[in-house]
Parts: C-alpha cells; sequence; structure tokens
C-alpha cells in the first residue's frame, strides 16, 4: 500500500509521462476503480468495459490532479471515475431505468396525487421518504426516473441569443463547487436525513435551490443558508 507522499511521487513522474508509474499507481488502485464501478453493473455495460472505463477517468485523474487541492489523491479519483462512466452512460444511451424504479415511481406519484387533493399542498420528500420507507435519495432517484434528460449543449428554452443550456450552469464554472462535489461524497453518510437529502439534490442530481425548497416544502432561503452553513462544516471537518 503507497503512502501519501509514494502516491504524490508517482502521480508526479506519470504527469512527466513515466508510463511505469502510471501503471503502478493504475495497478495499486484497482481495488478503488472496481469499488467505484459496481454500483453502475447491471446497467447495460460489461464489467470488463465499465473497468476499462473507470481506468480511463483514473488515468483523467492523474492528468489533472494537483497537490494544492489540498484533498487526498483517492478522494479526487471518485468523481472522475463516476464521471466518466456517467458520460459514456450519457453519450451511448446506455442508462436503463429498472422496473423497480419504475414502479416506485407510479407509486409516489399515486401518493402525491392523494396527498395534494388532501392537504392542498405538495407533501415534503421526507414524508414520501417515510411513506414508502425508503431512503430520500432513493425517492428523489424515482421521481427523477420520468424525466427526459438533455444535453447541456441543448439550446435553451425560450432563448433568442442562441445560448445553450450549459451557459445558465454556473456550478460548473465554479471551481470551489467542484471541489464541494469531491469532498462531500466521503463523509455524506455523516450527515443528518435532512441535510443529506439537500446535499444530493443539489450536487448529484443537479437540481436548483428552488427545485429543491419545493421538494422540501421550505423556501428557497431557507434551502440556501442549510446548503452554505453544511458546506462550511464539511470544510472545517476536512481543513
Amino acid at each position: 500500500m503507497l503512502d501519501a507522499d509514494e502516491i504524490k511521487l508517482l502521480v508526479s513522474k506519470a504527469q512527466a509521462g513515466d508510463e511505469a508509474a502510471k501503471n503502478q499507481l493504475i495497478e495499486q488502485n484497482s481495488p478503488l476503480i472496481k469499488s467505484i464501478i459496481k454500483r453502475f453493473c447491471g446497467k447495460g455495460l460489461e464489467y470488463d468495459d465499465l473497468y476499462q472505463l473507470g481506468c480511463l477517468g483514473f488515468v483523467k485523474a492523474i492528468k489533472n490532479f494537483d497537490p494544492s487541492f489540498n484533498v487526498k489523491f483517492s478522494t479526487y479519483v471518485v468523481p472522475m471515475v463516476i464521471g466518466e462512466v456517467k458520460r459514456f452512460m450519457r453519450d451511448d444511451g446506455a442508462i436503463k431505468v429498472s422496473r423497480a424504479i419504475k414502479s416506485l415511481n407510479l407509486k409516489i406519484n399515486k401518493f402525491v396525487e392523494g396527498y395534494v387533493s388532501e392537504h392542498k399542498t405538495s407533501p415534503p420528500i421526507e414524508t414520501i421518504a417515510k411513506h414508502f420507507g425508503a431512503e430520500e435519495g432513493e425517492i428523489v432517484l424515482a421521481m427523477d426516473s420520468a424525466k427526459m434528460p438533455i444535453s447541456l449543449y441543448a439550446p435553451a428554452e425560450n432563448s433568442q441569443s442562441g445560448a445553450l443550456v450549459i451557459d445558465g450552469v454556473d456550478a460548473i464554472a465554479s471551481d470551489e463547487n467542484l471541489m464541494d462535489k469531491i469532498t462531500v461524497r466521503e463523509i455524506l453518510t455523516g450527515l443528518s436525513k435532512r441535510d443529506r437529502a439537500i446535499i444530493m439534490m443539489r450536487y448529484f442530481y443537479d437540481k436548483t435551490q428552488s427545485e429543491i425548497a419545493q421538494k422540501l416544502n421550505i423556501s428557497q432561503v431557507q434551502v440556501s443558508r442549510l446548503e452554505n452553513r453544511i458546506l462550511s462544516n464539511l470544510k472545517k471537518k476536512l481543513s
């Protein structure tokens, strides 16, 4: 097992073109790559193909890693590998919604309709999760499963200037938000249910604060304050 200094040295050598150093890093981190791609098994890709994609994401992590990020190399690797697999699955149309998720989505829709009819307002995610005995993240995933994905490079809706969807995604341009995405994964399980739901919807499902506020039945201002507080606490823990 390589220590932090050995990893930094190998990364530096690999970035300088040392193939032996790159191969050693891949070999030493093969268990990490395999653990990351497991979540994508059964979604239309063979395991060997997933592993190759994982290695490709790992190599990109080597190329782009900067010690000044002040995060462990393994922490930086995780979202790079996940992003590479998701990018391939998105572009090749390999993502398939399971029958169980579709079924849960239909049940949620029926529950929401009844709840709105009785209470005249949409139920918060916590209420839906409690009703079905599921994690809030599972509920969000099921509710989003019926939505058709759009390309970030598609024309923005109602745009008169030829702007693209990606032009309105300010998080992509922010180094700070990028680092937040990289670091929150390791300690996500330590958050409360509400805090975890906010971070998952905001950083894993690309929800806006307004959409989160609607789902949690709170104001957008509250979501903003809660998000800032959560991220501030995460940064303190990792500093």
